[in-house]
């Protein structure tokens, strides 16, 4: 019985290979490094210096190709999702612009035709003077985008 169970032992033991020393894995990093292409005869070499077998450097390599080229591509994602998140941000505060404008634009508007119907529908000896020139002053800072129409964002009188 223990006859039978020997030889599956070793197979088992054979197919879980030990993991590499920290000494092979830095040969293994630096032979990488210079070049990540391994060819027949830099494996045979590397095999016997580590002493593990040609085909246990091979998948080495094949692997940390994968790994690097992921951590390329996590790099990448991540990059393109910032530049995602910052166009995105963006667009809102250009689409608020866009929001803020056109009101500005409707403001503009309804003082202008408030100036036009007021100069159009008056009387021609009752103009009243003070009213155009208060009209006036409301068209010019809703040009300049001030809320108070008689005093600039500085404090600046343009009619005073």
């Amino acid at each position: 019985m223990d006859e039978f169970r020997c030889p599956q032992t070793r197979k088992q033991q054979s197919k879980h290979r030990k993991r590499l020393s920290q000494d092979q894995v830095r040969l293994l990093e630096t032979n990488f490094n210079f070049n990540n292409k391994l060819d027949p005869d830099r494996k045979s070499r590397l095999a016997l210096e580590l002493g593990i077998p040609p085909r246990q450097v091979a998948i080495w390599y094949q692997n940390k190709r994968a790994r690097e080229k992921n951590q390329s591509l996590e790099a990448d994602h991540k990059t393109l999702q910032q530049q995602l998140e910052n166009v995105v941000a963006e667009n809102a505060r250009l689409e608020g612009e866009v929001e803020r404008l056109k009101a500005e634009l409707n403001k503009i508007h309804d003082v202008l035709n408030a100036f036009n119907s007021s100069t159009c529908c008056e009387e021609v000896g009752s103009s009243s003077l003070s009213s155009e020139q208060n009209l006036e002053k409301e068209l010019y800072a809703a040009l300049i985008g001030v809320r108070d129409p008689f005093v600039a964002p500085d404090g600046y009188d343009f009619f005073g």
